[in-house]
């Protein structure tokens, strides 16, 4: 019997981004700085060197976009788990905290691109132009949700901006902590310390 030809099939040049994306991504979760190494991502992608070179004009926009797609699925999950929660103000800024610092956006695994990024943002135009977008998008999350809870709870003094940075900065700094040694804390000691948090800043 003749061999079945398994047909060709032409990926569009926007699903081929994608696919290089993903695939700088876990390149990156897998190796950390390493795995910055263009022939790497190209392994990881199944692909040749010179077509990244045909899709991203250099290594910088590819991890750029990279950064762009990493954190926009991750404020994407956070705005999930809101949506699902019951529709109060309160209800809905707890589903975010627990996202925040549950899986799988509690992966220590995921230390190694956050790393990454982090280390090119002072030196890459790129990484700073995104970092600025994304930065936006998550803080505008987390300010509306506190100052839903706020307007609900009647609390008197409240600057929204400079209690949403102390929110996240909580947040960050207990994920890296956890990140780093998984024994310092449970997820839902870190869980209940921000509640309190909130709490107090929510008073009447």
């Amino acid at each position: 019997m003749p061999r079945t030809k398994t047909p060709f099939t032409r990926q569009l040049p926007q699903d081929r981004r994608r696919a290089l994306i993903d695939a700088t991504i876990a390149s990156l979760k897998q190796s950390g700085h390493e795995g910055l190494s263009v022939r790497r991502i190209a392994a990881a992608a199944g692909v040749s060197i010179g077509l990244i070179n045909h899709h991203f004009p250099s290594i910088d926009e590819l991890i750029a976009e990279a950064y762009r797609q990493f954190s926009r699925e991750l404020v994407s999950s956070l705005e999930q788990a809101v949506s699902n929660a019951p529709n109060t103000p309160r209800e809905r800024l707890r589903a975010f905290i627990r996202a925040s610092l549950s899986p799988p956006t509690l992966d220590g695994d995921l230390l190694n691109v956050w790393i990454v990024f982090w280390g090119l943002h002072r030196h890459s135009q790129e990484i700073q132009r995104v970092h600025s977008e994304v930065y936006g998008a998550y803080i505008d999350l987390v300010r509306g949700l506190l100052t839903d809870a706020a307007k609900a709870a009647a609390t008197r003094k409240f600057n929204a901006r400079l209690t949403a940075i102390g929110l996240m900065a909580m947040l960050d700094g207990l994920w890296l902590e956890w990140c780093l040694d998984p024994e310092t804390f449970q997820p839902k000691e870190a869980i209940a310390l921000c509640e309190s948090w909130i709490d107090h800043v929510c008073e009447p």
